[in-house]
């Protein structure tokens, strides 16, 4: 049977409303009484309940992470792991426990409502988030601090991103600086910012070079490997010499359709990525990409968000951070 407060009293010779001062770290506690108390939590290894928690401070020290993708995206596409590494790390550092909450995009409205109602975490942190999607409204109406990763066109939204349309620009520009004459690119969900900014960017380099932009050397992917794979495959039949594709696991796809097609990288048609996941290095030959670091963005937004619920602040956070893009062998350029 667990430990309970009037246990611990017991056990330290002291009241129960001692241990819960003690236990929620009370400055009007004198030293030696905080330390025998401890001493017994410490032996018995209790922990707090976190509905009483709750009522004792007003807050659970929980954090929900909501990923309203599908769960086998969740565990094929190295994006996310990363993701939550950077998030349960910082809050390591600050005391707080991550929450995830894994479900199928059909249920997710009804399990946004839950999270929000269910007193169990003290914010949320949303990832992958699509442009209409009415988890926005519910968010603002629950007045519950939040962090969305991922630009959201909504006024007064709370975000953490990086500049999509300016690192989509700048991979497409290496590639027109690098000669190239008839770039393409596979997208990601344009009804997500980020591919529809990556997507942005394509053309606005290729306006700004004057070059055309070509209905048919833009082919629509879902940042899934084998939706590069199959936009590559449609993509060969126009003579690509070049391709920005908005994501790693896409570039993956389309390198394997092109080695079937006996096409060589760079030699035949330039590949860029975007992400720098730990396996682009590795690929044959290595993917140039564009770098967002991944779970330092999860770490950021996680120490936003507690920022937000420790200080009470509804200012509205919207924080840029840097990419770079890193160029090896299968631009032509390393």
């Amino acid at each position: 049977m667990p430990l309970t407060l009037e246990d611990i009293a017991r056990l330290s010779g002291v009241s129960r409303s001692t241990v819960s001062r003690v236990i929620n770290a009370d400055l009007n506690v004198k030293e030696d009484t905080r330390r025998k108390v401890q001493e017994i939590i410490n032996n018995f290894n209790f922990q707090p309940n976190l509905a009483a928690k709750r009522l004792a401070t007003g807050r659970s020290n929980v954090i929900g992470v909501i990923i309203p993708a599908g769960v086998s995206d969740l565990f094929t596409d190295p994006y996310f792991p990363q993701l939550l590494q950077g998030i349960s790390a910082l809050c390591n550092t600050r005391d707080y426990s991550v929450m995830l909450w894994l479900t199928e995009p059909e249920y997710e409205r009804r399990m946004i409502s839950r999270i929000l109602h269910n007193s169990l975490v003290d914010g949320v942190v949303v990832a992958s988030i699509l442009m209409d999607d009415p988890i926005i409204q519910l968010l603002i109406e629950s007045k519950m601090p939040y962090i969305l990763i991922g630009r959201h066109p909504t006024e007064d939204v709370n975000y953490l991103d990086v500049d999509n349309l300016q690192a989509g620009r700048k991979a497409t520009m290496h590639l027109v600086r690098l000669g190239y004459k008839r770039i393409a690119t596979i997208t990601g969900k344009k009804n997500q910012v980020a591919g529809y900014d990556r997507y942005l960017g394509y053309v606005k380099a290729l306006q700004d070079s004057d070059m055309p932009v070509r209905p048919e050397l833009v082919a629509d992917g879902d940042f899934t490997e084998e939706s590069g794979y199959n936009a590559m495959q449609r993509l060969i039949m126009y003579r690509p010499d070049a391709v920005f594709i908005a994501n790693d696991m896409m570039a993956y796809g389309a390198m394997r359709a092109l080695r079937e097609a006996n096409l060589r990288i760079p030699e035949d048609v330039a590949i860029v990525g975007f992400d720098d996941i730990p396996a682009s290095s590795k690929t044959v030959p290595p993917l140039t990409t564009v770098r967002q670091a991944i779970a330092p963005m999860g770490g950021k937004a996680a120490d936003l968000l507690i920022n937000m619920i420790e200080s009470g602040t509804m200012t509205t956070q919207k924080v840029i951070m840097d990419t770079e893009l890193v160029v090896r062998e299968s631009c032509g350029a390393s």
